[in-house]
């Protein structure tokens, strides 16, 4: 497991995926976030929470470029290491996303936050250009955690709670129901 050692001076945590709607952890407070620089997109084959070997599904990566928001968790000081450790053990199980501290902005402020971003060099990075391959990979997926389906279908109504409207994850949503 890859980690970056700027991670344990940090105390929040950005998510963007099912972090935002199942942290698993303790938090001090939740707010909404914008990280500049990076994109959420399905990008990553899940083989283990929403898919298997077999059948995949797709889960969101950070992508360079654009806008992303999502919430930011602050954790406290005693619990920092065994939320890290959680995290860590959750978001690094197949070493597809690299962890990074990154500035994001909550609460008007900027804030340093542990976050993941994908591999684009992983056998498991996705590439999915078209809707339709999308969809097909979305449906079939089903893993330790769920359905991929439930997991889209989850962040997009999460998102649409903090009024984050994502006109294309919107689309892939339309077609999922």
């Amino acid at each position: 497991m890859v980690i970056n050692p700027q991670a344990d001076h940090c105390r929040w945590i950005f998510a963007y995926g099912s972090l935002m709607w199942r942290p698993g952890f303790a938090y001090e407070q939740k707010i909404h976030a914008k990280l500049t620089g990076f994109h959420r997109r399905l990008s990553v084959y899940s083989n283990h929470y929403r898919g298997t070997p077999e059948q995949p599904g797709l889960v969101f990566g950070l992508d360079h470029g654009g806008v992303c928001e999502g919430l930011a968790y602050q954790i406290s000081d005693k619990n920092w290491q065994a939320t890290l450790h959680y995290v860590r053990e959750r978001e690094l199980i197949t070493e597809i996303y690299h962890e990074v501290v990154l500035k994001v902005e909550a609460a008007g402020q900027m804030i340093d936050a542990v976050t993941y971003v994908v591999d684009h060099h992983h056998e498991q990075f996705a590439e999915v250009k078209s809707i339709a391959d999308t969809l097909a990979i979305v449906s079939q997926g089903h893993g330790t955690s769920g359905s991929c389906v439930e997991y889209v279908l989850n962040t997009v109504q999460h998102l649409r709670a903090m009024d984050v409207h994502d006109a294309a994850l919107e689309e892939l949503a339309r077609e999922l129901l």
